[in-house]
């Protein structure tokens, strides 16, 4: 969801305008960093949880590859899906983040083994633009997250970001993921299954707050009917039903093929793009409550979709055709890829407009560049084209955005330290 809500009852206020949502579910920790109250935060991303925040807040995010940050500590929720990420007011700060969190855990049985390159050694100040330092790069910008759905203002953003990348030597052709729109009804089908699994270990005697009753059943429930709030029930039941015996396959099953053809429609667009791009959420940050009692926009919106259906629990009807686009959030998390968030422009809105945030999606564990030998200032050759990477191209990027001024109006009003 967009919304950050404190168990105490308490809102999360975005430090470009108050009145609005900071995203979610990690706001918290994008909002801190966007109003210099720390120098770099973690957030967990499910669906677009890390990316959506730094976009709406006007701050870098990451969601690294799945496995590659031990997610020992937790709380699991889908944990096929679940990512630990990194927030910072730049790209360096948030690869040296990742750096130092990066590498395998015996303690977490998803934790990758592959190799951590040192994500630290690769950001310097680049002398001149005029030499093209991403000459070369296949840029591919995907179709779908650019539909009438999205906000046409984000969209001019984001075209004027692919047009940056290609003043600094990207090759930029728009592309096609025919399996884009089929994620968001899997997802939810995953998610759902895998948390009614993972939270049903918070029983009030092992683990989440403990109601006093006189029968363990009756403690259960009682810890559970307190513990959890009503969306976390809803999709509790949801995943409980399509895990049952007489619907697996109809649900789960077919939800485990869908990711599989989501996965398979990434990897053919990676084989012909270095890294594809995407906005980050289809619209700027929204009023605090605007859609409040409207769950099914909030999942429009935490999803990045362009055309919603909605149907039972697998897709049937049309939920609203204005509602925002094809869900890019969960797309990646689906297919375990890493995706960087960083602002590149604004919209109208608020004291000093809104920013907007640019996704950049690689391969598996493209995180930072790896090269074999001394890269010279940033040249980029015809043999190493392949080993660019995520971190790498947004410190660049960022540097020939020099010009905008990413900080929020409370800094300048002297509110935040």
């Amino acid at each position: 969801m967009l919304v950050t809500l404190c168990v105490c009852g308490l809102v999360t206020a975005n430090p470009w305008d108050v009145s609005r949502v900071p995203g979610g579910s990690s706001g918290g920790s994008a909002a801190a960093v966007s109003a210099r109250q720390c120098v770099v935060s973690l957030g967990s991303d499910t669906g677009g949880s890390v990316r959506q925040p730094a976009s709406f807040c006007g701050v870098v995010g990451l969601k690294p590859t799945y496995g590659r940050v031990s997610r020992f500590g937790l709380m699991a929720y889908a944990s096929s899906l679940d990512v630990i990420g990194c927030f910072g007011s730049s790209v360096a700060d948030t690869g040296i983040l990742l750096h130092a969190i990066a590498g395998y855990d015996r303690l977490d049985s998803t934790s990758s083994k592959h190799e951590v390159p040192n994500y630290t050694s690769q950001f310097m100040s680049i002398s001149s633009l005029e030499s093209k330092p991403l000459k070369g790069l296949r840029v591919g910008l995907i179709r779908e997250t650019l539909d009438d759905g999205v906000d046409k203002a984000v969209v001019s953003s984001i075209v004027g970001a692919a047009s940056h990348l290609e003043e600094l030597g990207c090759t930029v052709t728009e592309v096609s993921l025919p399996s884009f729109s089929l994620g968001l009804p899997a997802y939810y089908i995953l998610a759902s299954s895998e948390s009614s699994s993972n939270l049903s270990r918070y029983d009030g005697v092992r683990y989440g707050s403990q109601v006093g009753a006189d029968r363990l059943n009756s403690l259960y429930g009682n810890s559970r009917a307190k513990g959890f709030g009503p969306e976390v029930k809803m999709r509790i039941l949801t995943g409980t039903y399509a895990l049952s015996a007489g619907y697996y396959d109809a649900y789960y099953k077919r939800a485990q093929q869908v990711r599989t053809l989501v996965q398979k429609s990434f990897k053919a667009a990676l084989n012909e793009n270095d890294i594809l791009i995407s906005p980050a959420a289809p619209s700027p940050a929204y009023s605090i409550g605007e859609k409040k009692n409207d769950p099914l926009a909030m999942y429009a919106g935490d999803i990045m979709t362009v055309r919603i259906f909605k149907q039972s629990l697998l897709m049937s009807v049309v939920l609203d055709i204005q509602l925002i686009n094809h869900l890019i959030g969960v797309n990646v998390n689906l297919a375990g890829l890493p995706a960087l968030v960083l602002p590149c422009g604004f919209v109208e809105g608020g004291p000093a407009g809104l920013p907007v945030g640019l996704q950049m999606i690689g391969a598996a564990f493209d995180e930072a560049y790896n090269a074999f030998g001394h890269f010279d200032m940033w040249i980029i050759s015809v043999q190493n084209i392949e080993k660019e990477k995520l971190l790498k191209v947004g410190h660049i990027f960022e540097q020939m955005l020099k010009g905008y001024k990413f900080i929020p109006p409370l800094l300048a009003d002297g509110i935040a330290c």
